[in-house]
């Protein structure tokens, strides 16, 4: 590699041992979905750009400056994806996973990119956690979606998280709540990008964070307060769930999401140790997206989690996460008959599933048990030619310090069982 090559600005790499946390975070964070049912899906890292112009809104800050979009060499416009749930909607639509039993319970988790000002906690790629319900619309699967998003948490050890929530209403009420949202912003004293996004979606300038636009926004009408009855029902409905699931809220009228697709109930994660950038996840239900992307008119409700953003509220929490032992067992090899006997005996091991590993290349005793030692095995067999002589190897205890012989042919079933002490 060429000297001074480094990661794109705005991205980082992912090295062990902080890797191991990063993949409990991950790991941690979709286990609640597999026990619900929840199935995986993969797809592109890249589509076809309306999935996302179509999809997350036109008026969004991610469509109009933060898109990766390229011409591909067939002259078709491709964008590297900016979050999850377009792309994992248009699977869903292409593959007619509506003529099936509804809900349709999926989830992935992946890379995703915008081009943002590169920031503690916000990168220009990161990873999600991303999960949707789709083809049903029901208070309790509201009630759910939102309550495995916060097991997630609960598992980590997290406890300095907030869930934030809200309704921006439906088809029945968000006409007449725009007109009065309009009528409200003419009155203040915008630039003209401002106006141009509020002419798309109004709902757009509450989500602005310039402190002179907050200023004037004290008095703006807010959706929750004007919610049709059938939406107020199912807002009611869903907040009665979420306390029969013990799931602690707070009413966040003015909460705007990133997304144009939301409706109805609508919710974030924040964290109070992770300052300006503080949510570590949000969703919401999107009954006009399937449509919008050219689908049925079903409804669907998700939400996505960055694994990034919840590592750093992990180590702002000051939790030992993925900081076990990368093996368990490790073996010493002094000599060319001692490697083979290694080489067979760490196989053996790892078929047996024992993390098991052993040192390459060639190292005397000391850089081998240095090696040990980095490798955070609780046991390790030294085997040396006088003790091939003998037919046996030396197996130490790491957090004791004792150590015995073994036979050889006794070395693997006293390694399996020592390791599960």
């Amino acid at each position: 590699m060429s000297a001074g090559l480094t990661a794109p600005k705005g991205t980082f790499d992912t090295l062990p041992p902080d890797s191991a946390r990063f993949l409990a975070v991950r790991d941690t964070l979709t286990a609640p979905l597999r026990r619900a049912g929840y199935g995986y899906v993969e797809t592109p890292v890249f589509e076809e750009t309306a999935v996302f112009s179509r999809g997350v809104g036109e008026s969004t800050d991610v469509v109009t400056k933060e898109m990766y979009t390229f011409a591909d060499r067939g002259g078709r416009s491709l964008t590297l994806r900016p979050e999850l749930t377009a792309g994992l909607m248009r699977a869903f639509i292409e593959h007619r996973l509506h003529d099936g039993a509804l809900p349709v319970k999926l989830w992935t988790v992946g890379s995703a990119f915008r081009y943002e000002r590169p920031q503690a906690g916000r990168y220009r790629h990161f990873t999600q956690v991303d999960m949707e319900a789709l083809g049903t619309d029901d208070p309790a699967l509201d009630a759910e979606v939102v309550a495995l998003g916060v097991q997630g948490f609960r598992d980590l050890g997290l406890t300095d998280f907030e869930l934030l929530l809200t309704s921006l209403g439906d088809a029945t009420c968000r006409p007449q709540y725009r007109e009065l949202l309009v009528a409200y912003l003419d009155k203040l004293d915008l630039d003209e990008e401002t106006r141009r996004r509020a002419a798309i979606n109004p709902l757009r300038v509450l989500d602005d964070k310039r402190p002179e636009v907050q200023a004037q926004l004290d008095d703006a009408p807010l959706m929750v307060d004007h919610l049709s009855d059938t939406t107020r029902a199912h807002y009611d409905a869903v907040r009665q769930h979420l306390t029969d699931l013990g799931v602690p809220w707070t009413e966040a009228p003015r909460l705007v999401r990133g997304l144009d697709y939301y409706t109805k109930t609508t919710f974030e994660f924040v964290h109070s140790g992770l300052g300006a950038q503080s949510a570590i996840g949000g969703g919401g239900r999107y009954d006009g997206l399937s449509a919008a992307l050219g689908g049925p008119d079903v409804s669907g409700i998700g939400y996505a989690v960055g694994v990034d953003r919840t590592l750093l509220a992990v180590q702002a929490e000051g939790l030992d996460i993925g900081a076990t032992a990368g093996v368990q067992a490790f073996v010493v090899p002094l000599g060319a008959e001692a490697k083979r006997l290694a080489v067979r005996l760490v196989g053996q091991l790892r078929q047996a599933g024992v993390a098991a590993d052993t040192v390459y290349g060639d190292r005397g005793l000391k850089g081998a048990m240095k090696a040990a030692d980095r490798s955070g095995a609780t046991h390790v067999v030294v085997v040396g030619e006088r003790d091939l002589a003998e037919g046996v190897g030396q197996l130490k205890d790491m957090r004791t310090g004792e150590q015995h012989a073994v036979p050889v042919g006794e070395l693997f079933q006293r390694l399996r069982e020592s390791v599960g002490e």
